[in-house]
C-alpha cells in the first residue's frame, strides 16, 4: 500500500475530480479522460473499468454520467485500496476487486452494460521502469491485447460496448481480436494537424452487425508544433480533459 508522502493530490476536469496518485508509479494522464469521454454510458448503465488503476477513468465517467453502477478491477492491491480511496473521497460509489482479468473475481462474474479499458500499450522490449508498480503496469507483454478483449467480451451483456484506448500500432491485434464483438469504430487520435495518430479510441458492441467505420482523426493540440511552456489544446480537446465533454460529435 502506498503512505500519504507517496501520494500526489492531483486535480482532473478542472478540479472537479481530485485523485491520489502515487509520485513515483504508474500516472494518469489524459489517456483516462479521453477514455471516459468516449464510452456511450447513461445513467443507471453498469461499467466495469478493467484495469482502473487508482480510478481516474471510471471517476472521470462519473462525474458526466450521474447513477452510474460502477466497478473496477485492478491486479495491483497498491492501486486498488487508491481507486477505493478515490470513489470516496469524489462521493462515487465504486466496487473494486483485485485480482486478474484472465481469472475474473467471483464477485465481477456479472454482464455489464459498458467495459472499459486503458491497457498498458508502451512496446514490448523497452527498457523497465526501476518503479516496481509502474512495470507491472507496462507489462503489454504480460497480458496480450487480445486478452483483454475476451475478457472485456465475456463480462459485457448482449448488446454491450466496450470502449478502449491503446497505441495506434496495436490496431492490428485491437481488431483481430474482436471475435463475437461488431459494429466496431476507431477514432484516432492525432496530437497536432498533419501528424500521425499516437494512440486510436476502439468503441465496439458485443453482438452488433454494424459495417466497421474509421472514424476522421481527433486533433488534440492546436499548431504544427509545441511552441513554449502553455496550454495548445484545441476547443474540442479543452471540452473534454477539462470540461468533461462526451465524444459523441465524433461517433455519431
Amino acid at each position: 500500500m502506498f503512505t500519504e508522502d507517496q501520494l500526489s493530490d492531483d486535480k482532473f476536469l478542472n478540479g472537479r475530480l481530485r485523485l491520489w496518485q502515487p509520485l513515483r508509479g504508474y500516472r494518469a494522464a489524459t489517456d483516462p479522460v479521453l477514455l471516459a469521454a468516449a464510452c456511450p454510458a447513461a445513467a443507471g448503465d453498469s461499467v466495469l473499468d478493467l484495469g482502473c488503476g487508482a480510478g481516474a477513468a471510471a471517476l472521470c465517467l462519473a462525474a458526466r454520467v450521474p447513477d452510474l453502477k460502477l466497478a473496477g478491477l485492478e491486479l495491483q492491491p497498491g492501486y486498488a485500496e487508491l481507486a477505493r480511496r478515490n470513489a470516496a473521497r469524489n462521493g462515487v460509489e465504486m466496487e473494486v476487486a483485485e485480482g486478474d482479468l484472465r481469472a475474473m473475481p467471483v464477485a465481477l462474474r456479472r454482464d455489464f452494460d459498458h467495459v472499459i479499458c486503458n491497457p498498458p500499450y508502451y512496446p514490448a522490449g523497452g527498457t523497465p521502469s526501476p518503479v516496481a508498480a509502474r512495470a507491472v503496469a507496462m507489462q503489454v507483454e504480460a497480458v496480450p491485447l487480445a486478452d483483454w478483449i475476451a475478457a472485456a467480451g465475456r463480462r459485457l451483456r448482449p448488446g454491450g460496448w466496450l470502449t478502449m484506448i491503446t497505441g495506434a500500432d496495436a490496431l492490428p491485434l485491437l481488431l483481430g481480436g474482436l471475435g463475437k464483438l461488431g459494429s466496431a469504430s476507431v477514432l484516432p487520435l492525432a496530437p497536432r494537424i498533419g501528424r500521425p495518430a499516437k494512440r486510436v479510441i476502439l468503441r465496439a458492441r458485443k453482438s452488433g452487425k454494424a459495417p466497421f467505420r474509421l472514424l476522421a482523426p481527433f486533433v488534440i493540440h492546436h499548431g504544427p508544433a509545441h511552441d513554449g511552456d502553455r496550454e495548445s489544446y484545441t476547443p474540442k480537446a479543452s471540452d473534454i480533459l477539462r470540461d468533461g465533454a462526451p465524444f459523441s460529435a465524433q461517433f455519431s
